[in-house]
């Protein structure tokens, strides 16, 4: 539904979007991640026609977005970071003005009712939208982006500046809008990516630096893994046992006995499955495991190092660059 091949933009020495690629399938949604000022709206506002790449292509669904804007733009739905509301417009007024500038050919008065009950502002329709709460202008901000009924919604930084109770109703009205429409969200809130999103891409400093499923961005990641195992068995012989097994980096005691068990903690070298060596151990040795569970990385932790992975590499090129 979406394709973004080699795209590149620049302002003036300072490279923003360097290269990247990267595809949305129908009826997925996708989250946009990377630190601030890793490039992430420039990409979105080529993606949506509101900047030009120096070089590469945007496709929604199989439109180029340069080539035929307005065929292509009839397909997406955009909530920029800070919408684009005129506050001295009452809500449906406002929505009525999109409609037209979006020559939207849908029943008007149904189309606009519909989709200020999906995203809940019927009731305050008449109200002038500077009166309402930052909450309720979101939901107006969502509710211009779907007049039209597009296949692509584009949000960047949906719920930044709300409440609590505010993000998980957003949130919630995002994960009900991708069983409709296939969307991108633009976030560095992390939770927000981990609680909606199927598929997550990292961008830093203008590069990708992940791709991967959301429950499988761990294996993006390079590092140890770590394992709570609770052992029957003499207390210094398994901790011997342990510490021989190869591949493992480090095994401790982290809990007291339960009935006749001890738990341990165990760390692996870097991508190391450490699983069946310790079955065949424990087994060889006669000690029953009865409890094994993995201590997975938030995806906090995710991002802290695929973001520092890539100052890593900088720092080298860098340095190799001083020595020549």
């Amino acid at each position: 539904m979406i394709e973004i091949n080699d795209i590149r933009k620049s302002y003036g020495d300072k490279r923003a979007v360097d290269g990247i690629s990267f595809k949305v399938n129908e009826g997925e949604i996708l989250g946009f991640l990377g630190p601030n000022g890793a490039g992430k709206s420039t990409t979105l506002n080529i993606i949506t026609g509101y900047l030009s790449a120096d070089s590469g292509v945007a496709k929604i669904d199989g439109t180029d977005i340069l080539a035929e804007p307005i065929k292509a733009k009839k397909d997406i739905g955009f909530l920029p970071e800070i919408p684009p509301l005129y506050l001295e417009m009452t809500v449906l007024e406002y929505l009525n003005f999109v409609y037209d500038l979006n020559g939207c050919k849908l029943p008007r008065k149904q189309h606009l009712k519909e989709i200020c009950e999906v995203v809940k502002i019927w009731d305050v329709g008449h109200r002038l939208i500077k009166n309402l709460s930052k909450g309720y202008r979101q939901r107006v901000g969502i509710a211009q982006a779907l007049i039209g009924n597009p296949k692509v919604l584009i949000f960047d930084e949906p719920t930044i500046g709300l409440d609590p109770r505010q993000i998980i109703e957003i949130r919630n009205l995002i994960k009900m809008l991708g069983r409709e429409h296939t969307i991108i969200l633009s976030t560095h809130i992390l939770p927000e990516v981990q609680a909606v999103c199927d598929r997550i891409v990292v961008i830093n400093k203008g590069k990708i630096v992940a791709d991967e499923k959301t429950e499988d961005l761990i294996n993006a990641v390079d590092g140890s893994r770590k394992l709570v195992a609770k052992i029957v068995g003499p207390e210094d012989e398994v901790l011997k046992a342990l510490r021989s097994i190869g591949g493992m980096k480090s095994a401790d005691v982290i809990g007291k006995r339960d009935t006749d068990s001890v738990s341990y903690l165990l760390e692996s070298e870097d991508r190391i499955d450490i699983r069946k060596p310790l079955f065949y151990t424990l087994s060889s040795k006669g000690w029953p495991l009865i409890g094994l569970e993995g201590v997975e990385l938030s995806l906090e932790d995710i991002f802290i190092r695929l973001v520092g992975k890539e100052k890593e590499k900088e720092t080298a090129k860098k340095l190799k660059r001083g020595v020549k």
